[in-house]
């Protein structure tokens, strides 16, 4: 079990519904606000006790819970089938993130984040070398890993492999002279976009395994972008792509 804290994390946990929870834990006199009330109603309605309990407990499982935590299961990664059945499900044409090493929880959770609200479907990446969804990066993502199916794989290789023999096209996002703009590279269609880690970028296998490889343009001073940055900017490039007609 573990502890997922911040007062829109755990609401989203709860409007989810994907993990078991235990109990939520309220820190004696919070503020009855409306995020508040709504978490006590789908409390309510999902069975789960409510806990009032002194505000040092909750400190003791992280600095900045606004008075609120749940108590839950691990969280439920799915398989890289399972995302592909669920944009057939929509009809849509998949569209999927592929985080490469990534081990930084903000920018893990701030792509998260980012990929839920652009409607990607799923999330693949490494089970080694790689941060897993844990209670820091469910509260960097405000809770948008509780709405998104997120696949861990043990190589990532075979996975963008198998993507490819669904029609999908892969694209990694990496500074290489070999890179097109972004801006100038048609992204419509079954696309999966891989980011790389905060220090090297994408790995050699993964970028020689993709289709083709993706770069921002930089017209400034500073060279690069971070990794949530950069990926959040091509995440909605492909949706502006996509949902043009």
């Amino acid at each position: 079990m573990e502890h997922i804290y911040g007062r829109h994390a755990a609401r989203e946990c709860l409007r989810a519904g994907r993990r078991k929870i235990h109990r939520v834990l309220l820190g004696r006199g919070v503020k009855d606000a409306p995020l508040i009330q709504e978490m006590n109603e789908l409390a309510l309605a999902r069975h789960v006790p409510v806990n009032i309990v002194p505000f040092d407990q909750l400190d003791r499982i992280a600095e900045n819970t606004h008075g609120v935590a749940l108590v839950v299961e691990d969280y439920p990664y799915v398989q890289l089938e399972d995302i592909l059945d669920y944009a057939a499900e929509k009809q849509q044409a998949p569209f999927i993130l592929i985080l490469d090493t990534l081990q930084d929880p903000q920018n893990l959770g701030a792509l998260i984040r980012a990929a839920e609200a652009a409607g990607v479907h799923g999330v693949v990446m490494s089970d080694r070398r790689s941060a897993s969804v844990t209670s820091a990066v469910v509260h960097a993502s405000s809770g948008a890993t509780e709405h998104l199916r997120i696949a861990q794989v043990v190589n990532l290789v075979r996975a963008i492999e198998l993507l490819k023999k669904h029609e999908v096209w892969v694209g990694a996002l990496q500074d290489d002279p070999r890179a097109q703009d972004i801006y100038k590279t048609n992204l419509k269609g079954g696309l999966a976009l891989v980011v790389g880690n905060e220090g090297d970028g994408v790995r050699r296998l993964v970028r020689d395994t993709s289709d083709f490889l993706l770069r921002l343009p930089m017209h400034g001073k500073i060279e690069s972008l971070n990794a949530a940055t950069a990926g959040s900017i091509a995440i909605y490039e492909a949706l502006r792509q996509r949902s043009q007609t």
